[in-house]
């Protein structure tokens, strides 16, 4: 794998070099635009307002937008003056509990190697030492254009980090929580429903839009369209779902049933 940052990884007075490796990747299926009318494929071209035409790859440059709307031409060089610490060095802040951060803060995965020389001791130091106290590090650099929080943890023997939403960046919910209450019978079933379906290989889940996107193409090829789907089972009072939600689970499983009487 190809390093998205190198720099040095700052706990106290241990200095650690390390590489950070994108850690996931995605399938997703890209669908293109298309002009609705023949099927062409659309382009998207890059235009400059000043001289009226299109400009190519190699005239794109970056700018700061100022207050009246004028821009400060920033060039790569100019950005390498950036005087920022955290460019090329990631300092841990702090050490907490991991059950302290918020899992809607957990931002991109990475994967941490060691970045040199003289790296392996350490490494492995912190990567036991934060398996032992059951502690996670936080950490502040900069990546892919900007300062984040990084939290590190162990992982198989290894670091990672994941990066880590401002608090300013996570929107108040205000009020989309519901107040309506529930009873003590329907609570009951629901966590008896809870415990039948405890427990689940998510390496077995897989992505099925690829699959249905493809029997899709296929029957517009073919025969034009694709069956309409079965629609949604009709609503049911919330009680009879939860009973009949919980018989179903039981015999799935081929356990005698545990659920909660009247």
């Amino acid at each position: 794998m190809k390093a998205t940052w190198s720099g040095t990884l700052q706990f106290g007075l241990v200095a650690l070099p390390i590489r950070l490796y994108t850690a996931t990747e995605e399938h997703s299926v890209r669908l293109h635009e298309i002009h609705v009318a023949d099927a062409s494929r659309v382009e998207h071209r890059r235009y400059c307002k000043a001289e009226d035409r299109e400009i190519p790859y190699e005239e794109v440059g970056r700018g700061f937008a100022m207050p009246d709307g004028s821009m400060v031409p920033l060039t790569p060089e100019d950005l390498a003056r950036l005087p920022l610490p955290t460019k090329r060095v990631a300092e841990v802040l702090g050490f907490v509990e991991g059950r302290d951060i918020d899992p809607l803060s957990y931002g991109r995965p990475y994967y941490v190697g060691p970045g040199g020389p003289g790296a392996d001791r350490p490494y492995a130091l912190l990567v036991e030492a934060l398996a032992r106290t059951g502690y996670v590090a936080v950490a502040k650099l900069a990546l892919r254009g900007r300062e984040r929080l990084g939290l590190l943890r162990p992982h198989h023997g290894m670091l990672v980090l994941q990066t880590l939403l401002w608090q300013d960046e996570l929107r108040d919910p205000g009020d989309l929580a519901p107040s309506t209450p529930v009873s003590d019978r329907e609570l009951e079933l629901a966590e008896a429903l809870i415990r039948e379906l405890t427990g689940i290989d998510v390496g077995q889940v897989h992505d099925e839009y690829a699959h249905a996107l493809e029997q899709l193409v296929d029957a517009k090829i073919t025969v034009g369209e694709l069956a309409k789907p079965a629609e949604a089972a009709p609503a049911m009072d919330l009680m009879a779902a939860l009973e009949e939600s919980v018989r179903a689970a039981e015999q799935a499983h081929g356990r005698p049933s545990a659920r909660p009487r009247p």
